[in-house]
């Protein structure tokens, strides 16, 4: 019960969170100004970012299913998919139940029985594996950036770039090596995944009319795309805005057409998510591959 009573407060806690930042984030710009950009949009580039997030989605999927192979948890490729959509349900709509992750681990145990820890072990790397990513292409932004506070750290962002590839690399070998043999299929699933989700938000610029400043509203979306991670919102909600909001007062970007990007790749992913109500009311049969690997 106490237990039951500490997850009901943590949720409390994040939607608190998450209302106090989008209020905060309403008296420092001009929402009706953010309404106009989104009326004015065009709504085919955005049907081509809503395609490329599902797009990335089912990437993810692919990825996570080679960890799973390597604790002897052989899901096929469609049992996993309907897996993953029900975990994206289950994280963005459900966050005061169990949330998307523990609910994958916890099918893939009571299934499989490769033991808690490798299962907990597996969706921990994986989703390292998208944060690494992330922290390239950011840093490679910076290295081309113009801009007189990032020019002089240039060298620094270029040399962490393989050094973070080399200690996630590292952790994988000295504390997960029966994870390792798929490190870089999961490094390129997650190059995939992320570099699809910069060009949608290249394509939500180009229906906001935008064709300046790209790399740098690429940047805040990468570095918000961080931040979201930190459990301390519901989604990522307000934490990613808050996020846009900063980053386009310190690259001197327009803060309600960044706003405008958050709250559309917000609901692109929400629209997306939102397939796994499907199998919420009809949990899927999870099947296996048997000997053979993904």
């Amino acid at each position: 019960m106490q237990e039951k009573q500490r997850k009901q407060l943590l949720t409390i806690l994040k939607m608190v969170v998450s209302a106090v930042l989008i209020y905060f984030i309403f008296t420092k710009i001009n929402f009706q100004d953010v309404v106009k950009t989104l009326k004015t949009s065009n709504p085919w580039f955005l049907l081509l970012g809503t395609l490329l997030v599902l797009f990335s989605k089912v990437m993810a999927a692919f990825r996570l299913n080679h960890y799973f192979h390597q604790i002897e948890a052989k899901l096929t490729t469609w049992s996993n998919l309907k897996l993953y959509f029900l975990g994206m349900f289950y994280n963005l709509f459900l966050p005061g139940g169990i949330g998307g992750d523990a609910y994958k681990g916890y099918v893939v145990q009571k299934q499989f029985k490769p033991g808690t820890k490798k299962v907990v072990a597996v969706l921990l790397l994986d989703r390292l594996s998208g944060l690494l990513l992330l922290f390239v292409f950011a840093c490679l932004l910076c290295i081309v950036l113009k801009n007189d506070f990032i020019s002089p750290y240039k060298i620094i962002f270029a040399v962490a770039i393989p050094a973070g590839i080399f200690v996630f690399w590292w952790v994988n070998k000295r504390f997960f090596p029966y994870a390792l043999p798929v490190f870089w299929k999961s490094f390129m699933y997650s190059a995939v995944v992320q570099f699809s989700q910069m060009i949608c938000v290249l394509f939500i610029l180009w229906s906001f009319d935008v064709h300046r400043e790209q790399i740098q509203y690429l940047l805040v979306f990468l570095v918000s795309s961080i931040v979201s991670v930190i459990p301390l919102t519901i989604g990522g909600i307000g934490s990613r805005e808050i996020t846009f909001l900063y980053g386009a007062q310190w690259l001197e970007l327009e803060a309600n057409t960044a706003i405008g990007v958050s709250f559309v790749f917000f609901l692109m992913t929400a629209l997306i998510s939102f397939i796994g109500i499907l199998y919420h009311f009809r949990k899927p049969q999870l099947e296996t591959t048997g000997n053979q690997s993904k």
